[in-house]
């Protein structure tokens, strides 16, 4: 049976940079990504590619 909670692909938050509010949710590897994501996805509510941070 699998843990409960998987501490090595924990459920992280992607928080838009260009300030609309706008979150993706995702999981990430630890060991691959150490320190905070940082993606180009798409903002709906500006209809743009921008960076997503991490949020903690």
């Amino acid at each position: 049976m699998a843990k409960k909670g998987n501490e090595l692909r924990p459920i992280v938050k992607l928080r838009s940079t260009a300030g609309t509010g706008t979150t993706y949710v995702t999981r990430k590897n630890r060991r691959n990504d150490p320190d905070r994501l940082v993606l180009r996805k798409y903002d709906p509510k500006i209809r743009k590619h921008v960076e997503f941070k991490e949020e903690r």
